[in-house]
């Protein structure tokens, strides 16, 4: 008789009702702060590191700035965005799964934080070099890093348990795909792609939304290293991404980004063939193609690491006006998740600091806490009848309408939602020959290192469902080509 499975509960003891869907209003509505599951999951996730962050601990960054080339007024009102306006801005790049020890060229995702400074408020876009993720529901995300993590008995990393959530994770297969392929250590920071990753809501002066996604192109050329070649250099210089940043600009040699857009018409969100807002997919340039919009260039190294860099926060809730989040649950839960984590590793007052303090001014209530500089003067309260700061409805919030029963569940399903297609276009149509050779060595080489039993019968499966020959040749480079296959959960 099969072992009956043990049910996950709250710290509380309390029976958890999922562990993969958040509490949402209907199937495409928003998550609801009553989540008290993920939040607790959330929140205590932020506190599992003390003191360097929990993800992208290893990173640095540069200063330098933005402009504008071309005229966004019909898709938004945010004032940084008028043509010709140059912004300060702040970057960190980074590793995400490793700890700040840990070795620059190693097969990971990298971030790509940008704060910019502008004249109202704090503008943070937290991406990554990649356009898409590993899950689509906040729920599972500390999951799937627990599983990049280290073990609880050797405290050492383990393959094995990698694959095991990620062949348990069909949406992962897209952003799998991309780390195991070139795009998994690129060259140096200066040499890849930054991505916002989720979709966004821009609105205009007339009031029209329109949805976006930000793409940041290197103006250095895309490159990578080898797994062969990147073990080299991890063996010979363990910071080689900081010091190659640093170095580049330090000569004068700042590297830059033209930021490209794509922009889909509010309306067409609602019957678009797969679901806009799931963040394990891209938008086809050929259904929205990139529009050139302004470039980022940095110039400047910090003067104190820890000061500038170690003590940055960029939270993704820091939206100027014209600029709002989308029904994308991992951006939503992330709007709670990045400014709680800032509270617990820096402190309460973070936003205080110089490097996160914004450029225009700061008319708040909050006050006293750890760390406090500066305290509002009375009236400390609202409404006062005392000439304090009033908030504007002009600068509320652009939205869109919900409606639907308080559930969890996966997105609604739509005609060309499927979690290996977009994978499978990527290994036929993106990739040429020499790369589907380093793709297929590259998770051979990975699988071999610890990957055992049913989980590598499925890890195989899964590279046949991204794309039959894939999988045929992975399983032939594994030497398990006769393993009957197991089937998914998809």
């Amino acid at each position: 008789m099969a072992e009956q499975l043990k049910v996950t509960t709250t710290d509380a003891g309390i029976p958890a009702a999922s562990d993969e869907y958040s509490l949402t209003a209907g199937p495409d509505g928003p998550i609801l702060l009553q989540d008290h599951y993920l939040i607790q999951k959330m929140a205590q996730f932020n506190r599992e590191r003390v003191p360097e962050r929990v993800v992208h601990a290893k990173g640095g960054g540069a200063h330098g700035f933005f402009e504008v080339t071309e005229d966004v007024s019909q898709w938004c009102k945010a004032d940084f965005l008028r043509k010709g306006n140059r912004t300060d801005v702040l970057v960190r790049f980074s590793k995400v799964a490793g700890e700040n020890g840990s070795d620059d060229t190693v097969r990971d995702p990298r971030g790509f934080a940008i704060k910019f400074y502008t004249e109202q408020g704090n503008y943070d876009l937290v991406g990554n070099n990649t356009p898409v993720f590993f899950v689509r529901d906040p729920q599972k995300f500390q999951d799937f890093i627990h599983s990049q993590k280290r073990r609880a008995d050797s405290h050492v990393r383990d393959n094995n348990m990698q694959w095991d959530y990620w062949s348990l994770s069909p949406e992962s297969a897209h952003q799998v795909t991309i780390l195991m392929g070139d795009r998994g250590i690129p060259k140096t920071w200066r040499n890849m792609n930054g991505y916002g990753s989720h979709t966004f809501l821009w609105t205009n002066a007339g009031g029209e939304k329109f949805w976006v996604k930000y793409h940041f192109k290197t103006n250095q050329g895309n490159d990578f290293f080898t797994d062969s070649a990147a073990k080299e250099m991890a063996s010979a210089d363990a910071d080689y991404h900081l010091r190659d940043l640093y170095e580049s600009i330090a000569r004068g040699d700042a590297p830059s980004w033209t930021l490209e857009m794509q922009i889909m018409p509010f309306e067409d969100a609602a019957t678009y063939r797969f679901n806009p807002f799931d963040l394990t997919k891209v938008w086809p340039h050929g259904d929205y193609p990139p529009i050139k919009i302004g470039q980022l260039t940095l110039n400047r190294n910090p003067e104190n690491y820890f000061a500038e860099i170690e003590q940055a926060a960029f939270e993704p809730a820091n939206m100027v006006p014209g600029i709002g989040p989308s029904p994308d649950k991992v951006l939503l839960g992330r709007l709670f998740a990045y400014p709680d984590a800032h509270r617990y590793r820096i402190g309460t007052n973070y936003l205080q600091l110089p490097v996160n303090r914004p450029r225009s001014a700061v008319n708040s209530y909050n006050r006293d806490g750890s760390m406090r500089y500066s305290n509002p003067a009375d009236p400390v309260y609202a409404p006062n009848s005392f000439g304090g700061p009033v908030a504007d409805s002009a600068f509320a919030e652009p939205g869109w309408a919900v409606d639907g029963e308080i559930m969890r569940a996966a997105y609604t399903k739509r005609r060309d939602d499927d979690d290996f297609g977009q994978a499978g276009t990527l290994y036929r149509k993106v990739m040429d020959d020499a790369a589907r050779e380093r793709l297929v060595t590259n998770i051979s080489n990975h699988l071999k290192a610890g990957v055992h039993g049913d989980v590598l019968k499925r890890a195989i499966e899964y590279w046949r469902l991204v794309d039959n020959d894939l999988g045929t040749r992975v399983a032939r480079s594994m030497g398990a080509a006769e393993l009957a296959p197991l089937v998914l959960a998809i």
